[in-house]
């Protein structure tokens, strides 16, 4: 006959659960505490500015990962001192991060994945905004979509770089779920359908299946969208959950995204740079002019000091009819000694080349 294993009594495993939460706090107000000696320490040495360090805390993320052995699954115990280094970096000095609004959009939870909620967000109307609220130093930090897994890269935020100072000090992966919301009792009484284009694209095949008959109108973000479908009845939105919070939509429809692993990747644009943590990633644009073999030419810089290319994007110019730049990610930071090498020689093959920012690859 088998032995039942024995269970403790609730009320002493209650009673080392307070004992446990006591000992928590403790811990977090100390942590609290020795941020609070960092940002003395910063002053002391002649240290202004913001004391948000992107490498840092890819550092310490990576190191809770390859600490933590459960139950907790690795993202909650993530995202857990995500929120608590959040709390601390507030206590120091609060950031300001501007990202593409209104309130609930993407762009908005992307910034609450990298920063934590303890920061100051600034929507702004346009990518173009962004930029200039970092640039003008209304802001700290912006926040705006570079990639999305299935509709490719956003032309904007490219083309913004060619004649922006700012620097790629991060990244941040975020994985989008696309719903139908609004106040139709059921899809038969929806009329019109609102939603940024890229999310509209995100879900043409669920569009063409379940609605084709119903208009459908881009607009500058899923949470205007969401805006104009709290205004009529028989109008719909495609946005994320938070963009249905703000605006108190029902979901009609769950995650209609064509793909199942819809992600878009959004960079953090600031006046810093990001030192080595060993696992970064480098972004540049050059230009090459229009001779044969020139882009072979300046792509093998990276093959002869074995650095990886994760991707390259081409934009138009704007100097000159058919002239072309080449956006480029490659693996490494630009002061690893090989990464180094690889830009001198292509700095020496090509006809421009801009640095975009080296900076710690996104902490999953």
């Amino acid at each position: 006959m088998s032995s039942i294993p024995s269970v403790r009594p609730l009320a002493e495993i209650r009673t080392e659960i307070d004992a446990i939460d006591a000992e928590i706090l403790r811990l977090i107000n100390r942590r609290a505490q020795c941020a609070e000696e960092v940002a003395k320490a910063k002053i002391a040495d002649g240290e202004q500015g913001t004391f948000y360090r992107p490498d840092r805390e890819a550092m310490v993320l990576r190191r809770i990962k390859d600490l933590n052995r459960g139950p907790l699954p690795d993202p909650t115990a993530m995202r857990f001192f995500r929120e608590l280094m959040s709390a601390c970096l507030a206590l120091e000095k609060p950031l300001e991060v501007a990202f593409l609004g209104p309130e609930g959009t993407f762009s908005q939870q992307a910034v609450f994945k990298h920063f934590g909620s303890s920061v100051n967000t600034q929507p702004v109307a346009a990518i173009s905004d962004v930029f200039n609220a970092v640039e003008l130093d209304k802001c700290h930090f912006g926040v705006v979509p570079v990639e999305n897994s299935t509709e490719g890269v956003i032309n904007h935020t490219l083309d913004r770089f060619l004649m922006s100072p700012l620097r790629i000090c991060g990244e941040v992966e975020v994985r989008v779920h696309q719903n139908l919301m609004g106040h139709a009792a059921s899809l038969s009484e929806i009329r019109e359908i609102f939603s940024h284009q890229q999310s509209l694209a995100q879900c043409r095949l669920w569009l063409d299946r379940h609605l084709p008959q119903v208009k459908v109108t881009a607009v500058s973000s899923n949470a205007e969208a969401a805006r104009l479908a709290s205004l009529d009845k028989h109008a719909a939105a495609i946005a994320g959950v938070a963009a249905a919070e703000v605006y108190q939509l029902p979901v009609l429809e769950t995650s209609i995204e064509d793909q199942a692993n819809n992600t878009t990747r959004f960079i953090v644009i600031g006046k810093q740079d990001s030192a080595p943590t060993g696992k970064d990633k480098t972004s540049l644009v050059f230009s090459t002019g229009n001779q044969p073999g020139a882009l072979y030419k300046a792509l093998e810089s990276f093959a002869k000091f074995g650095i990886g290319m994760v991707n390259i994007e081409s934009r138009p110019s704007r100097q000159g009819l058919w002239e072309y730049v080449f956006f480029i990610d490659i693996d490494g930071h630009g002061a690893d000694p090989k990464v180094a090498e690889a830009l001198g020689l292509l700095r020496a093959n090509v006809n421009m080349l801009k640095l975009l920012g080296s900076y710690p690859k996104a902490v999953l």
